[in-house]
């Protein structure tokens, strides 16, 4: 008996395409995707782990997206939850290379933890990113001359080579921004990340003329936080939220720590993010004045 298709799940081929090619969101939609078949028939997960010869952690790994994929596990898995239809078989089973492909970014492994590694594979996907930071311009925003400074802040040990490496994973980020169909950015950055001089106040300069060209980008939007707003919601750090329109994810909330990073999930958690982003906007100047407050910046440099 085939698994009947579940309603307002997509087609694993819409899935590819929607997902920007990303490998991290082909691992996570097609973990989803296994979940909902097994869950369907009502297999439990030392069932699904038996079937494949592994313990049921490693099925619940892979149906978080947190591992990779071997063709002939998704095939018995798949004979398990009753899919017998080669043609819906044959589309889940294409996902499993696409899966398993290396990101662009996998050519900077060696400067590029695996903590950090998953925010680049979801950022690459997402169709809108919105974020507050509180201490450095958002990596996206950054100007090459800034990305130095801050690379060098965080590795001061940091041979040239390792620090040119690392502005550059950041430079070759920001081009999702400017791809045919980039997502939307909404950064809300405290007035104190504007006046401190990282760098010196000829890098501070470049960045905020950096600043001033990325804002003209139709779909960026960035707002200040003035220090006349007193306190405000998100007195506790930085952190993003990414959106997945299309493809059945949740939101994801990235909270960035010195040597790791939190994933956030659960509905309560984003909900609670949401509507600190949301109080941050208020609070901020609009965005119809960044132009302007970049601008008198400059002038006091």
């Amino acid at each position: 008996m085939t698994a009947a298709p579940m309603e307002g799940v997509p087609h694993p081929l819409d899935l590819a395409a929607r997902s920007r090619r990303s490998p991290t969101v082909l691992r996570i939609l097609l973990g989803t995707q296994l979940r909902r078949l097994r869950e369907s028939r009502h297999i439990r997960l030392e069932e699904a782990g038996h079937a494949i010869r592994a313990s049921h952690s490693k099925i619940s790994r892979m149906e978080l997206g947190r591992v990779g994929f071997r063709r002939r596990d998704v095939a018995d898995l798949l004979t398990l939850y009753g899919v017998t239809d080669e043609s819906e078989r044959e589309a889940l089973l294409s996902l499993v290379a696409q899966a398993n492909a290396p990101g662009w970014w996998h050519k900077y492994d060696d400067v590029l933890p695996s903590w950090f590694e998953a925010y680049v594979g979801l950022e690459q996907a997402a169709s809108a990113i919105r974020c507050y930071e509180v201490q450095f311009v958002p990596g996206l925003l950054q100007a090459p001359g800034y990305a130095e400074a801050v690379v060098r802040l965080g590795h001061p040990d940091a041979p040239d080579e390792e620090v040119e490496r690392r502005v550059r994973l950041r430079m070759d980020r920001q081009e999702v921004l400017v791809r045919p169909d980039p997502p939307i950015l909404w950064a809300v950055i405290d007035e104190a990340v504007l006046r401190r001089p990282v760098g010196g106040a000829e890098v501070m300069r470049a960045q905020i003329e950096y600043l001033l060209e990325m804002i003209d980008l139709p779909r960026v939007t960035l707002q200040i936080i003035p220090f006349s707003a007193g306190g405000h919601a998100a007195a506790g750090g930085p952190f993003s939220i990414l959106r997945f329109a299309g493809v059945g994810l949740p939101d994801v909330v990235y909270l960035e720590q010195l040597t790791s990073a939190i994933y956030l999930e659960k509905r309560e958690d984003i909900d609670r993010y949401l509507a600190v982003m949301e109080r941050l906007c208020i609070q901020a100047r609009p965005a119809s004045e960044t132009k302007r407050m970049l601008q008198q910046l400059m002038t006091e440099l």
